[in-house]
């Protein structure tokens, strides 16, 4: 049976060790969530991309319309005048900026054919990029939520695991909680058996001293706390 000085801070070291993990673990959440926003951003700038993109068309295939539309009244234009020339050679130079006008007005239906077929490319890029990044925003939203949650629920187990640690911490007595506190803010755990003539923290061979320490008078209360000569932990024979 461990002597009660030594039950008492193992059971102590029990509950510092599920207080520092649900520290650790509600410490992580920030992070996770902040991790998945970054997810969320990047797919909602995803989105914008493809939306950007189709807009561009258009805002394209809109100037074209407008450059068409401009060479079609010239063209109208260089058309009434040649119908009212009587000289033979402005008719001719009218007729050459005639011909000119329509095969620009030909290359710009062109270059609008062009645009209008991959606006439809985008469109269909887009409503299916939409879709499956939407599914993706919902899913990292869900995530959120569940993390939250595990926040919440973490906060109030670490609210109960102090409180075992305040009723832990009541019967070790106040120097044992020093020499315990300097070596856990250290090496956790802080407390550990020995294997053979290792220390069961950092798998060093304690001294003579130490064992003897150890052997003869394990943890009493009327006695210093035998450590490690190496990592400075609590040693004890496990029985």
């Amino acid at each position: 049976m461990p002597s009660p000085a030594l039950e008492a801070l193992l059971i102590l070291q029990d509950r510092d060790v599920k207080r520092l993990g649900l520290e650790a673990q509600l410490k992580a959440v920030p992070v996770d969530i902040a991790a998945v926003e970054r997810k969320i951003a990047a797919e909602k700038a995803a989105i914008e991309t493809a939306r950007i993109e189709v807009k561009e068309l258009e805002i394209k295939k809109k100037a074209l319309e407008t450059e068409i539309g401009s060479a079609e009244a010239k063209l109208a234009k260089y058309r009434t005048q040649q119908s009212l020339v009587k000289k033979n050679d402005e008719y001719q130079a009218l007729g050459h900026e005639i011909e000119t006008t329509e095969k620009e007005i030909g290359e710009f239906e062109g270059k609008e054919l062009e645009v209008m077929y991959a606006i439809d490319e985008a469109k269909k890029k887009f409503a299916a990029a939409e879709a499956e990044l939407k599914a993706n925003i919902s899913g990292h939203e869900g995530r959120i939520r569940m993390l939250r949650e595990r926040e919440t629920s973490l906060a109030a187990e670490l609210k109960s695991a102090q409180a075992d640690v305040t009723t832990a911490r009541a019967p070790v007595g106040e120097m044992r909680l020093r020499v315990y506190d300097r070596i856990a803010a250290r090496n956790m755990p802080a407390v550990v058996a020995l294997h053979g003539l290792s220390c069961g923290g950092c798998h060093l061979k304690i001294s003579s001293e130490v064992e003897s320490a150890v052997r003869g008078k394990g943890i009493d209360p009327t006695v210093a706390l035998p450590t490690c000569d190496q990592c400075g932990r609590i040693v004890y024979w496990e029985s």
